[in-house]
Parts: structure tokens; sequence; C-alpha cells
């Protein structure tokens, strides 16, 4: 049986201007992060990565290219994941049936999140070996 959350038809908020589509875009934006760190173990576990990782890159960089440079890529992973779990969520929502291109969309979104990391692992090696 579907669920009822998914199978209620819903009409898109009010379209808001100025500073009130700004906090309304912040509101968003926090639920999105919200509902990808409840969801998805990927995203946690790439958040505690970034809790542990920043403050030591912000410690091992010498400079403030550096340290920009090794904060950055980890905040890319996060943005590149918190893509792929909004490309994953989609290709759920259409249907949960074994579909080829559903694979491949879902297959494409991890191998970018995986470059992602490789551009981590590059960019800290680097700039600290």
């Amino acid at each position: 049986m579907a669920d009822t959350k998914e199978s209620e038809t819903l009409s898109p908020p009010p379209s808001k201007k100025g500073l009130s589509r700004l906090i309304a875009a912040a509101g968003y934006s926090a639920a999105g992060i919200r509902a990808a760190f409840k969801s998805e173990e990927a995203v946690r576990m790439e958040i505690a990565a970034f809790m542990v990782m920043a403050p030591l890159g912000l410690w091992l960089g010498e400079t403030s290219v550096e340290k920009v440079l090794l904060v950055a890529c980890l905040v890319f992973v996060i943005v590149v994941e918190l893509l792929n779990t909004g490309i994953e969520t989609v290709v759920d929502r259409v249907g949960k049936d074994y579909h080829e291109l559903s694979r491949v969309a879902k297959d494409i979104g991890s191998a970018a999140v995986f470059i992602s990391l490789a551009l981590v692992v590059f960019t800290w090696s680097m700039l600290l070996l």
C-alpha cells in the first residue's frame, strides 16, 4: 500500500518576493539538509567527517589559500552528496520498480560523489604530504 504522504497531492507554497523569499529559501534549504541527514547514512558520515576534518584542515593549512582548499573540497563533497540524494529521491519517487535508466541515474550520482571524494584525497595529499 502506498504511503499516504507520497500519494497526497499538495499545492506548491505561494510565491514570495524580496526578503521573505530569502527567508523562505533558507527554511527550505534547512529542511532539505534535515531530510538528507535523516534519510541518508552517507550524508551523516560525510558531515561527521567534515566536523573532524575541517578544523584539522584549518590547523594544518599553512596559508589562507591552503586552509580554504582543504575545507572547500570537504564542503564540495557534501554539496555533491546532497545533489546525489536529490537524484535518488526523485528516481525513487518515480517508481520503486527496477529500471535500467534509474540504475544509470543513481550510478552517475554515485560516481559524482566518488570523484568529489577523490578530490579530497588529492587536495589533502598535495597540500599536506
